[in-house]
């Protein structure tokens, strides 16, 4: 049997020290499988994204065990280019996550070249027509775009090094309603082109009913629940707080409907 894509296992994650010491993440684990859309809901604060920032290095204090393809990452060591071959993150907003300064054509062959790709060329125009924009995107500054194509630029940066995962923090809660269904779709679409595996971040529940097959449900920094998308769409939780969740987004089928047929 293969090793997860993704493994977390009594992970802790904390802030400061002494009396500034902050526990954001208690005891959590779950396993990703390969090819997998999991989700991590709750709210805000609750150390979704915390466990994100965990993975890739950007929160260095942390216990526990996280694997990768059945390698283990180690506390207080920097991620290397291997790791950041196979897992990229797609950011929660794309009018900050892209260089004002930097055309389209910039952020994606600086990329392309920092993992060792040759045929940037090409390369640049297969990934603008993934995310679905044109040649005539390639040299556009993000100042010219919406933040629908912010995003979708940002996407095509994080498929660059050709990854087997991606990391989503939140990544339509920056953008207008009417272009949310536009980037999640995108992004279902490119999981099955790709055969990536998703671990996405997200507070909405009509999103991650139309993106995951499963979820873990935080509370307070640790896990409270881990149940399929279908048991969520019954309201079959076993834990109050889930179920206060469920109660709180009331409608939220009607959504993912929307979702579905846009």
């Amino acid at each position: 049997m293969s090793a997860p894509a993704l493994s977390f296992s009594g992970l802790d994650v904390w802030f400061g020290s002494g009396r500034d010491h902050v526990a954001a993440v208690k005891g959590a684990s779950f396993d990703v499988a390969k090819g997998e859309s999991f989700g991590l809901v709750g709210e805000s604060g609750s150390g979704k994204s915390t466990i994100m920032r965990a993975l890739t290095g950007l929160v260095e204090t942390w216990s526990g065990g996280m694997m990768v393809d059945g390698h283990k990452l180690t506390p207080g060591k920097s991620r290397d280019k291997t790791f950041y071959k196979k897992v990229q993150m797609v950011f929660q907003d794309p009018y900050a996550s892209l260089h004002p300064r930097h055309s389209v054509d910039m952020v994606l062959s600086e990329t392309l070249r920092l993992h060792g790709f040759d045929d940037i060329e090409a390369r640049i125009g297969k990934l603008l027509d993934d995310v679905g924009l044109g040649p005539a995107f390639r040299f556009r500054y993000p100042h010219q775009l919406s933040g629908g194509q912010r995003q979708r630029v940002a996407i095509a940066r994080a498929l660059a090094p050709e990854p087997e995962i991606l990391l989503l923090d939140e990544p339509t809660s920056a953008l207008d309603v009417s272009v949310q269904a536009e980037i999640l779709n995108l992004l279902g679409d490119l999981r099955d082109e790709h055969d990536l595996t998703f671990l996405m971040v997200s507070h909405n529940l009509a999103v991650v009913a139309h993106m995951c097959s499963r979820i873990a449900v935080m509370k307070d920094g640790e896990i409270v629940e881990v149940m399929s998308v279908e048991d969520m769409r019954a309201n079959a939780s076993h834990h109050s707080y889930t179920q206060s969740l469920l109660r709180a987004s009331q409608g939220y089928f009607r959504d993912t409907d929307a979702m579905q047929e846009a």
